[in-house]
């Protein structure tokens, strides 16, 4: 097999190949031969030693990556409805960019049929983030107005799918022009480039009373103004600090000092004033809630089937080049989602 190992953390160059023997599934386990594995921002984080979670649960050296789809090629004792060379998609707590995985039988789940291994590698991070946000912690529903950030990328592009099959009214707001058309067709309600309009005023427009839910992975820049927005019994989800990275390979420290210091504090007495609330969260931390993933997947699925999602429109890179692909990801241009593939 082949996998991405990070020994210490930096810049692009720690992303290294190496070659090893084969895992072999204990019991309870599938082992999948990998044919894509999604790249999620969080893996950057990860690269650059600042993802708590990774230092909490592996530590140094690691292999980055969350999700992955392929073929099961093994199984261990006690594994029976999941035959060899079934199809399957999943998630991982690290370790995805493998060209073989083992993983617990719960933590994979039959592709449907119209996905290709790339969609579906790319799939479950952005989706189980995008619904723990929006429905499980948002509750948005038919007629909820929401607003979405970071629109265009991975869990933004899930987030304008998932409120338009909730029957959601969403804003979308995205860092370019060139995302615009992407967020519409993806389900967005309304879409503004914040580099070319004033996105708040927009969003009051849309939404003169406030929005119901406000979803926000970017940290400084946009939280005080995201909680402004929201509307009586609204809720602010936070899932990121996107604006605290560089777009380099290394962190900057003292943009990460600026943007720490400019992050705000939310006020629980004039939350109780205004009836909102702040709810945060890192879907690292929630596996050991697997039916969180087993009901969702199952949901996913489903709706896949009856067209009610569609699969992210991905680019791929071969497993050897993780750095191209970070180095891609950080750029902030990239539309959809990124998938490595190895060499088969």
């Amino acid at each position: 097999m082949q996998k991405i190992v990070v020994r210490r953390p930096g810049g692009f160059s720690r992303l290294e190949l190496q070659t090893l023997p084969d895992p072999a599934p204990g019991p309870g386990e599938v082992r999948v031969a990998v044919r894509a594995a999604g790249v999620n921002y969080a893996d950057c984080v990860v690269r650059m030693g600042l993802y708590k979670s990774a230092r909490e649960f592996v530590g140094w050296p690691i292999t980055p990556g969350f999700e992955f789809a392929g073929t099961v090629d093994a199984v261990g004792d006690g594994v029976t409805a999941l035959p060899i060379g079934s199809r399957v998609f999943g998630v991982t707590r690290f370790g995805g960019y493998t060209s073989r995985i083992v993983i617990a039988r719960d933590w994979v789940t039959p592709i449907p049929g119209q996905l290709s291994f790339e969609q579906a590698g790319s799939f479950p991070v952005a989706f189980l983030t995008a619904r723990y946000g929006l429905i499980v912690l948002g509750a948005a529903g038919a007629g909820s107005n929401v607003l979405i950030h970071s629109a265009a990328g991975g869990v933004g592009t899930a987030l304008c799918q998932l409120a338009r099959a909730a029957g959601a009214r969403s804003f979308a707001v995205v860092g370019s022009s060139h995302k615009l058309d992407h967020a519409r067709a993806h389900g967005a309600s309304e879409v503004v480039d914040k580099s070319r309009s004033d996105w708040r005023a927009a969003a009051r427009a849309f939404a003169p009373n406030g929005f119901d839910v406000v979803l926000d992975a970017n940290g400084a820049d946009t939280l005080k103004h995201s909680y402004q927005l929201l509307a009586p019994m609204g809720r602010l989800i936070i899932y990121g600090f996107h604006t605290m990275m560089s777009h380099g390979g290394l962190p900057n420290l003292p943009r990460l000092v600026v943007q720490y210091l400019r992050t705000p504090r939310f006020d629980p007495l004039s939350m109780i004033d205004r009836n909102v609330g702040v709810f945060a969260f890192n879907l690292s931390y929630l596996f050991t809630q697997a039916h969180l993933y087993v009901d969702a997947m199952r949901e996913f699925s489903l709706q896949l089937e009856r067209g009610a999602l569609t699969p992210l429109p991905v680019q791929t890179f071969p497993l050897a080049d993780a750095a191209g692909a970070h180095r891609a990801l950080q750029t902030g241009k990239i539309l959809g989602k990124l998938a490595l593939v190895p060499e088969i």
